[in-house]
């Protein structure tokens, strides 16, 4: 591991977050950090687990914590999978293949984002662990359908779809720092902006050994090629994501399908309906509607539609290994967590993604210990108290 992340000073996921800030260039570091309009539900998300209190059961020997699960059937050595951050690249040199590989390495799995700057075919090779693809449907479904057969062909053995995502959030902090304007080869467009990357010459170096401005080669046009960064606002608006659509996904993929993108139960229960071997209760990191609740908030109710049907997930505001355990008392099978990893791989590359790792795996025993649990199996509402206005709408039915 690189000097600047030893262990002593690095020991929290706000510790990687700090090195990270002072690695990047502010629009990349902005990027990973910022959420939509006033940034509501991106504080929201990490602050619903502060309102969850646990339950220890005390004068309890537990010799080891047992932090083995499985999902959609395959075995992982903790509940934490790397969730899908686009443009990794931006943050570390093939940031995608380094995060994959640190994943591996720990034992647990990866969901590689339709938007990374690299081969899907080369962060699979990348890691030892399980890999999932997730989709966008940018390009429309000819590209989307030979994105699958590709994921398919590597050897990515879930497809995860993403619902909430319509059209781009408005990010603020991307509109003033000219994330679209930087990364577009307008040297007019870019110069109002570029000072903020000279006065990181490491990163600058790094990133332009990497080959500079991206596209993804993972959104291939026909006639084209790759898609350039700069056309994915408006290849979004385009691209929505229906019911509809999970029918025809499904015949192309013939896999595990997981549905990202959750907020409430009413969804939670259609996708039980159209299939989804799993679901991701997930407001996109507070990055796309601003001001809705936090993801902690809505699992019981998500937890209560699916009813045991289905495999359910948590994404947003996973910063500590208590935030896990909590979210695994409520009723999640695994988390996902996104700027936790992202930190680390901005601060110092794959070294940084596996300190990150560890930092919430370690958290997670000591937690476990401490709770007079044995196994993260063992978890359950008994260990948490949870607001009671949480509660209500798990107990409430479909809406007229």
């Amino acid at each position: 591991m690189s000097s600047n992340v030893a262990p002593p000073r690095v020991v929290t996921i706000a510790d990687l977050r700090k090195l990270a800030r002072r690695r990047l260039p502010r629009m990349a570091f902005d990027y990973i950090d910022g959420g939509a309009e006033s940034e509501v539900t991106l504080r929201e998300n990490c602050r619903a687990f502060d309102e969850v209190t646990l339950r220890p059961r005390c004068a309890v020997a537990t010799s080891g914590c047992d932090l083995r699960t499985s999902v959609l059937g395959t075995p992982i050595a903790l509940p934490l999978l790397l969730a899908p951050v686009g443009s990794g690249r931006l943050f570390y040199p093939r940031g995608d293949e380094a995060a994959a590989a640190a994943a591996g390495a720990a034992g647990t799995g990866c969901i590689l984002s339709t938007l990374s700057g690299t081969r899907l075919e080369d962060v699979k090779a990348a890691t030892d662990g399980p890999a999932w693809y997730q989709l966008y449907l940018v390009g429309g479904r000819e590209v989307a359908t030979a994105a699958i057969e590709r994921a398919r062909a590597a050897g990515y053995s879930a497809l995860v779809v993403t619902i909430d995502t319509p059209v781009s959030g408005f990010r603020v902090r991307d509109v003033r720092n000219g994330v679209t304007e930087l990364l577009s080869g307008n040297p007019f467009s870019m110069l109002p902006f570029v000072g903020q990357i000279l006065v990181r010459p490491r990163w600058l170096a790094g990133f332009l050994g990497d080959g500079g401005l991206m596209r993804f080669p993972n959104i291939v046009i026909p006639g084209q090629g790759p898609m350039p960064y700069a056309d994915v606002g408006a290849a979004l608006a385009q691209s929505a994501v229906t019911w509809q659509d999970l029918r025809w996904i499904r015949d192309v993929w013939n896999g595990p399908i997981v549905v990202k993108g959750v907020h409430t139960g009413e969804d939670a229960r259609r996708a039980v309906e159209e299939g989804a071997e799993a679901i991701v209760v997930s407001n996109h990191g507070g990055r796309q509607l601003d001001g809705v609740a936090a993801t902690l908030r809505v699992l019981p109710e998500v937890v209560a539609a699916v009813d045991g049907r289905t495999e359910v997930l948590l994404d947003g505001g996973i910063r500590r290994g208590s935030d896990i355990a909590k979210a695994l008392c409520l009723g999640a099978r695994a988390v996902l967590a996104g700027r936790a990893y992202a930190y680390g791989l901005a601060a110092a590359g794959g070294a940084g993604v596996a300190r990150a790792i560890e930092i919430l795996r370690e958290d997670l025993a000591r937690t476990l210990t401490l709770l007079g649990a044995a196994s993260v199996a063992d978890l359950n509402r008994s260990y948490a108290d949870v607001p009671a206005e949480w509660l209500t709408a798990s107990a409430r039915g479909p809406r007229a």
